[in-house]
């Protein structure tokens, strides 16, 4: 972060002087949390050329948390949970079904809070749709579905902001698209943090920054921007260094790198680039699909960077690193680091879908994320409940090495 010493002062300055009242709630307090996507997520929209849903419109086999996994995420010690929640379908649908999606909210809201937990709402739009997408909601403020999406954040901070007070957060954008201090973002958060707040006076809202919610797009703010609209805390996304975090993801489809990767070992130097290559090239050769064209492509790209991860070496102290630009920007602007949420970190996990971290190094890696975050003094929310980075597995079991690494306590139970 560049900033001299006069703007840095001002900024500080002007925190304080617009700082809350006393009236003014305190943010909700949080520690230790894990998101449950794809809870309200994992959607059933119909093809182009139409733009609504199939009903009900979430997939009913996508894996949803019982209320015994709740009540085990809160024995195991964690305090709070991030529900993700397409908006599509809550503005696709009026009248009786949409009534009844936010019935289906409230209910899930009511479940976690009476599992001890407390809640951080986050609206999360789905990019691989093709009409209900990030840039169609939130964009731009001139966006087609923004004044749709802003009367969604309003309506949420209205029915929840009173309903457990000092136990819900509202996120109101997850990783949005545009660069790293874009105007256009700052405008867009604004309008929704705005109309939240009119909604409700009390719920605590999330900010963000943008270029994808990463470290990066949160230096870039002035916090000071968002004193009128306390009680608020701010929230970035870790996954560094992707090549470990993100290895075998068969999403990331634009960087062919990643599909192709495995036996990246965490820390760098408890492996080696020769044994890496090996198994990168094993799990080409297992590939019918590729052309051998594009296999030799993506070979020489993966050879590249897998140099530079072997050379920088890679460890808990470069986690320490690159989150000091963090804790940094919140000492010069009197931001309380437990006001700052690392809001996602995790690892694909290595099974019969994915070909990605061994276990040990992964379970290595989430504890030095965690710990670096906790050294720099900022809650954390674990990704995620399920799926390629799960805490559970399909059967509801809890990775027990996962748990340690997290620094919590194995629940009873299965």
């Amino acid at each position: 972060m560049i900033a001299d010493r006069r703007s840095v002062l001002g900024g500080a300055l002007a925190l304080a002087a617009a700082g809350p009242s006393r009236a003014t709630p305190e943010p909700v307090a949080l520690r230790r949390g894990i998101s449950l996507w794809p809870w309200f997520s994992l959607t059933r929209e119909f093809p182009a050329p139409r733009l609504d849903y199939d009903w009900p419109p979430f997939q009913e086999d996508r894996p949803v948390p019982t209320a015994d996994d709740l009540r085990r995420l809160s024995q195991a010690g964690f305090d709070f949970v991030r529900l993700p929640v397409d908006p599509g379908p809550f503005v696709a649908f009026g009248g009786a079904r949409r009534t009844q999606l936010l019935e289906t909210l409230a209910a899930a809201v009511d479940l976690i809070l009476a599992s001890r937990l407390s809640l951080v709402l986050n609206v999360q739009a789905n990019a691989a749709t093709h009409h209900f997408t990030p840039d169609n909601f939130y964009g731009a403020t001139a966006a087609p579905l923004f004044a749709a999406y802003r009367d969604l954040v309003a309506e949420l901070a209205r029915r929840f902001g009173a309903r457990a007070p000092g136990r819900i957060a509202l996120e109101p954008v997850n990783e949005p698209p545009q660069a790293c201090g874009a105007t256009a973002w700052n405008r867009v958060q604004a309008a929704l943090l705005t109309a939240a707040r009119r909604a409700s006076p009390a719920v605590t809202l999330v900010a963000t920054g943008a270029c994808g919610g990463l470290a990066p797009g949160l230096t870039a703010l002035d916090p000071s921007a968002f004193a009128a609209l306390a009680p608020v805390i701010f929230t970035f996304h870790f996954y560094e260094p992707y090549l470990f975090s993100h290895q075998g993801a068969p999403w990331m489809r634009d960087e062919p790198i990643y599909r192709a990767l495995n036996a990246v070992p965490w820390p760098a130097r408890s492996g080696t680039l020769d044994e890496t290559l090996a198994a990168v090239r094993a799990r080409m050769r297992a590939d019918t699909e590729t052309s051998a064209s594009d296999k030799a492509a993506a070979y020489a790209a993966t050879e590249a960077k897998l140099r530079e991860y072997f050379a920088a070496d890679p460890d808990r102290g470069y986690l320490d690193r690159q989150l000091a630009d963090l804790r940094t920007w919140a000492d010069l602007y009197g931001v309380p680091p437990r006001c700052i949420l690392m809001g996602e970190f995790g690892a694909l996990r290595s099974d019969a879908r994915y070909v990605a971290a061994k276990a040990p190094d992964r379970a290595r890696y989430v504890r030095d994320v965690r710990e670096s975050a906790e050294a720099a003094g900022f809650p954390w929310a674990f990704w995620n409940l399920f799926d390629g980075l799960g805490l559970m597995d399909d059967a509801h079991r809890i990775d027990p090495a996962l748990i340690a690494a997290l620094g919590l306590t194995m629940p009873p139970g299965r």
